[in-house]
């Protein structure tokens, strides 16, 4: 937009300056032909009253006038038939002009070429005959003038006049353009201001405010957008508090009836009544997950905590230990590859790397056969580090992975139990509130590898 007012500011100026610049610029250049046309025919006027008085004194003021021509680079040549023949000026070639002159008693102006002029200007002025009382006599005439008029600098005069308007023009249309950077930078700044508004709430920034500022139509759409951003933060933060507070209340129900059913599978002999305890427990276990699933997601779209340096090798001891118990009980392996060191930092917000561990792990144990490897790999590149855990499951189509970080979906498993879906929604939603990124990719030799991006943190807290 910036560009496009630019554009028609300096558009507007050139036309403005080239209906005034160039029909002066053309009066100029005709008054400059106009006259020295005129001041060249007085000249050839005045030498042809001396050619037609026929005396001595006339023929040698003549011939200096003509003399003082040619020293100009100009040409001054004459014909007689009065018998006066002024010495150095040459007789003219029988022309058309001169026809016109001698016969018709008609002077004519030649400018060499119809656009401006040509190398010459040549102008033949008829000498008719005076009497002793320097009166002429009509139609006699004695004789021709003609000069021939060097145009070289008509032309420097010429190239003075348009050159000094054209770089006047430019440094015109120059000023103009800074000036028209200038006020378009300032009549778009509150633009800019709601693109980068509007730039911010699609980050999830719902506290962003735009400064009402500008024209009135600005400040009326920055009012606008700064009402519905502060209805639809009330909106949203309304949501995530009835999400957390519907999730941690149900835990203490969940955990009672799961207790409950713990009692009853104890009490009972009946197989069939143990069966369906089972099953129960089951489902009450997996909605007890489900219910923690939408409580961190709450925790984490409301942002409560910041990043911080964290060490990247503690976190993963630790969820390591706690997860190979499990893992022992099926003879599934889990290793460590990598450069996970005490030196290595990432930037994390407390807590959210153990979840999304917990997660990772949860969901690769789950798809492993018995006897499989769980490979977990840690890579640094520069600014970030590559968390890695890969196992040796199903692995996913392109179409489940697509898929699989929506909440509620879920994948196909090999222990027989069923999980939340919200598994990778939990495990996306915190990594990429910590400005990382996480992707499924297919793993060596089959299997699921999931590539978590960190930030690496700067040793010292930097």
């Amino acid at each position: 937009m910036i560009r496009q007012l630019i554009r028609s500011y300096v558009l507007l100026v050139a036309v403005a300056i080239a209906l005034f610049t160039v029909p002066v610029a053309f009066t100029l250049t005709s008054q400059l032909r106009g006259d020295t046309a005129k001041s060249v025919q007085r000249e050839a006027e005045t030498m042809a009253k001396l050619l037609g008085t026929d005396d001595t004194a006339a023929c040698q003021a003549l011939a200096q006038m003509g003399k003082a021509y040619s020293d100009k680079d100009d040409t001054v040549q004459v014909t007689a038939t009065n018998g006066c023949a002024p010495q150095g000026l040459a007789e003219p070639s029988p022309d058309a002009a001169l026809t016109r002159a001698l016969e018709d008693g008609r002077a004519t102006t030649d400018w060499g070429s119809d656009f401006i002029w040509g190398e010459n200007l040549v102008i033949t002025v008829p000498a008719l005959a005076r009497t002793a009382d320097g009166q002429t006599e009509p139609r006699k005439v004695v004789g021709a003038v003609r000069i021939v008029f060097s145009t070289d600098h008509l032309t420097s005069r010429l190239w003075t006049i348009w050159g000094f308007r054209a770089a006047l023009a430019v440094l015109v249309l120059a000023a103009a353009a800074f000036i028209g950077v200038f006020a378009a930078r300032r009549l778009t700044a509150p633009l800019r201001q709601l693109n980068e508004m509007a730039s911010k709430m699609s980050d999830g920034d719902l506290t962003a405010r735009s400064p009402v500022t500008g024209p009135q139509e600005t400040q009326t759409l920055a009012r606008t957008l700064n009402q519905a951003g502060e209805r639809l933060d009330t909106l949203i933060a309304s949501q995530r508090i009835f999400v957390a507070d519907a999730s941690h209340q149900l835990r203490t129900p969940l955990t009672a009836l799961r207790l409950s059913l713990d009692n009853i599978a104890d009490g009972t002999d009946d197989e069939f009544v143990r069966e369906d305890v089972e099953q129960a427990t089951a489902e009450v276990v997996r909605m007890s997950r489900l219910v923690n699933g939408l409580l961190v997601l709450a925790r984490a779209e409301a942002k409560v905590t910041a990043a911080e340096p964290l060490s990247l090798r503690e976190v993963i001891g630790e969820r390591l230990d706690v997860w190979r118990p499990a893992a022992d009980e099926r003879g599934v392996t889990i290793t460590l590859r990598g450069s996970a060191d005490g030196r290595l930092l990432v930037l994390a917000s407390p807590g959210h790397l153990d979840q999304v561990l917990d997660n990772v792990l949860s969901n690769a144990l789950e798809v492993s056969p018995d006897g499989a490897t769980i490979t977990v790999s840690v890579e640094s590149r520069g600014e970030e580090v590559v968390l890695s855990v890969l196992d040796e499951g199903p692995g996913m189509s392109d179409a489940e992975k697509s898929r699989a970080f929506d909440r509620f979906w879920r994948g196909q498993g090999l222990t027989g139990k069923s999980g939340s879906g919200l598994g990778l929604a939990v495990v996306k939603q915190l990594v990429t509130d910590d400005n990382g990124t996480v992707a499924l990719k297919d793993a060596p030799g089959g299997g699921l590898c999931v590539a978590l991006t960190l930030r690496a943190a700067r040793h010292g807290g930097g």
